[in-house]
């Protein structure tokens, strides 16, 4: 007598389950990125960008480590470049969705004074390496599972999603951070205003005092006087 009404609603449940599935792919492939959920394995984060302006950047950034091609890299060897550091893994679907833009970025700005750096903390060369040749990644990136690096990150600015963008300006202070999928148009223009920017450098002026003070150098220049008198007292002597 119950049996049709159990039947029912059991064949509700699982058409239920399934609109469910579908949706749930159709966002993953259609923004490469997922809702944040227990046990997923990463925190995909919502794309929110920050910017800091240049007299409000925190650093300079210092990292080291080396990549799964066994070559070392030294942040602090770099100064005077625009920066992009990208934290990913290879199972992180957000990862693989904005693998294409970062390749292209990287590509299009290396000779205007881009450099780009992976930053993975999970995977074993062989899954990194993998990934890196079927998304055509033509930058490294650093095998970082013993967390240093991101470590050494996060005591600059925080770091709360995989995938998280951080751009630093020529001087190596954080001048940009993207939590989660990074958009291809915003990822050009914050590498285009930081290319557009000049490093800041030391003050000439403090290494060499004559540059403030041309004086410092020839007192003449700031007594007309004292060269006629110098001269005549050379004359005296003779």
């Amino acid at each position: 007598m119950h049996a049709a009404p159990r039947r029912r609603r059991a064949a509700l449940a699982a058409a239920a389950t399934l609109l469910l599935a579908v949706a749930g792919c159709a966002a993953d492939g259609g923004s490469g990125a997922a809702p944040d959920v227990v046990d997923q394995g990463y925190q995909s984060g919502d794309g929110s960008t920050t910017t800091w302006p240049a007299g409000e950047r925190v650093g300079p950034v210092e990292i080291t480590g080396t990549d799964y091609e066994g070559t070392s890299h030294d942040l602090a060897q770099w100064r005077g470049d625009v920066v992009l550091l990208n934290t990913w893994y290879a199972a992180c679907p957000p990862c693989r969705a904005e693998a294409p833009d970062l390749a292209a970025v990287a590509t299009e700005y290396a000779d205007q004074g881009l450099r780009v750096l992976g930053i993975n903390s999970r995977d074993a060369a062989g899954a990194a390496q993998a990934f890196q040749r079927r998304l055509e990644v033509p930058y490294p990136s650093l095998d970082d599972r013993g967390g240093s690096a991101i470590a050494s990150l996060q005591g600059v600015v925080p770091v709360n999603a995989v995938p998280t963008t951080i751009l630093l300006d020529r001087d190596g202070t954080v001048a940009a951070r993207v939590l989660g999928l990074v958009d291809g148009a915003t990822l050009r223009a914050l590498v285009e205003e930081l290319l557009a920017e000049e490093a800041s450098g030391p003050d000439p002026s403090a290494a060499d005092p004559t540059a403030a003070d041309p004086t410092a150098a020839d007192p003449t220049a700031a007594d007309p006087t004292a060269l006629p008198a110098r001269a005549a007292l050379r004359g005296a002597a003779r």
